[in-house]
């Protein structure tokens, strides 16, 4: 993979590509966690009286979750699950129980 350069481009090699590809994406469900939990903390009018945040939300994490079942190994997959449960359960709450 470090010798091999996509039909992309010469400048980088398949090794780079890889490395990149997965620094993005662990990048993105960093900030989706950072984000979506600052506004669970702080915000939580603005975050759970939002429809649009929430499908948004939902749809960010059933994605990972789709990913994680069918690409990565168990410990992720079971901890984007777990997320998912937590993050379906504070919406279901939020809607349900007085705050």
């Amino acid at each position: 993979m470090q010798a091999v350069s996509p039909v992309i481009s010469a400048e980088t090699t398949m090794w780079k590509a890889w490395v990149g590809f997965n620094a993005s994406h662990s990048m993105g469900a960093i900030l989706f966690g950072l984000v979506y939990g600052y506004l669970a903390i702080a915000e939580p009018q603005l975050l759970f009286g939002s429809v649009y945040l929430l499908v948004v939300g939902f749809a960010m994490l059933f994605g990972f979750f789709l990913l994680g079942r069918r690409y990565w190994f168990s410990v992720p997959y079971r901890c984007i699950t777990f997320s998912l449960l937590c993050y379906s359960a504070a919406v279901t709450a939020s809607r349900f129980i007085p705050g």
